[in-house]
C-alpha cells in the first residue's frame, strides 16, 4: 500500500492492491491516523512561499549550499556560473523571469547528469544491474522513478539543489527496483546492505520542496 497526503489542504491518496479488502484498508488507515494528521497540521502552518523571480539578490540552492544570484545581461548565450557564495547567471538582456528559470534549469539538469554519469557505472557493477537509460527532468511528487521494464531511471532536477549524497541515494533507491521492484522486507535489506545511511538522505528528502515554485512537498507514509 501507498499513502500520500499531498498540499496545500492535506489531500490523502492510498494506492492499494486489488484484491485487498475494504476492511483491510480502513484499519491500515486507521493506524496512519496521528502520522495523517500531523502532516496535514505541518501543511496547515507553512507558511507559503513566494515564486522564484530570479533577481538580483534572492537565494538559490546547489548541492546544499544556498547562492545569492547575480543577473547579468550580455548579448551572448545564456550560461550560469558558480563562485564563491554566488550564483551568477548571464542571459540576454529583456529576458524575462520564464526564460531564466528555463535556464537556470537546464543547468540544474546537467549537473544531475553529470554526477549520475560519475556514479552509475560503479553502482551498476556493484548491484549487477544495467540501466538503457536515465532522464533528468522536473517531478512535481517524486525524487525518482524506475522502469523496471525497460530499465530507465527518471530523475528529479530538483536533486540538484540537495547534498550530492542524497542524489546518490535516490539513484541507488531506483537501481535496487531492478533487483526488486515492491518496497518489500527484501528491498529495504538491500538498501541497508549497499547503502546504510540511507534513512539519513531520506530524512533531508521528505520535508523538502519538489517543484519550483517553492510550495510543500507531498509526503509518502
Amino acid at each position: 500500500m501507498n499513502l500520500r497526503v499531498y498540499p496545500p489542504d492535506g489531500r490523502v491518496r492510498v494506492s492499494v492492491p486489488r484484491w485487498m479488502s475494504g476492511p483491510a484498508v480502513r484499519a491500515f488507515l486507521v493506524t496512519k491516523l496521528p502520522w495523517i494528521r500531523n502532516k496535514r497540521a505541518k501543511f496547515q502552518s507553512q507558511a507559503h512561499l513566494a515564486p522564484l523571480s530570479y533577481v538580483d539578490g534572492e537565494h538559490h540552492d546547489v548541492w546544499g549550499q544556498r547562492y545569492v544570484l547575480a543577473v547579468q545581461e550580455r548579448h551572448a548565450r545564456p550560461v550560469v556560473t558558480l563562485g564563491h557564495g554566488t550564483l551568477t547567471l548571464h542571459v540576454r538582456p529583456g529576458s524575462d523571469a520564464r526564460k531564466r528559470a528555463e535556464v537556470v534549469g537546464r543547468w540544474y539538469r546537467g549537473l544531475v547528469h553529470e554526477a549520475v554519469q560519475q556514479w552509475l557505472p560503479q553502482w551498476e557493477a556493484r548491484l549487477d544491474v544495467q540501466v538503457q537509460r536515465v532522464f533528468v527532468q522536473q517531478m512535481k511528487t517524486r525524487w525518482g522513478s524506475c522502469n523496471t521494464t525497460r530499465h530507465t531511471l527518471r530523475l528529479n532536477t530538483e536533486l540538484a539543489k540537495k547534498p550530492r549524497k542524497c542524489l546518490e541515494y535516490v539513484l541507488v533507491h531506483e537501481l535496487v527496483h531492478l533487483l526488486e521492484p515492491s518496497h518489500n522486507k527484501r528491498f529495504f535489506d538491500l538498501m541497508d546492505v549497499h547503502m546504510p545511511r540511507w534513512k539519513d538522505h531520506q530524512d533531508v528528502l521528505h520535508p523538502s520542496a519538489l517543484n519550483h515554485d517553492r510550495q510543500a512537498s507531498t509526503e509518502t507514509a
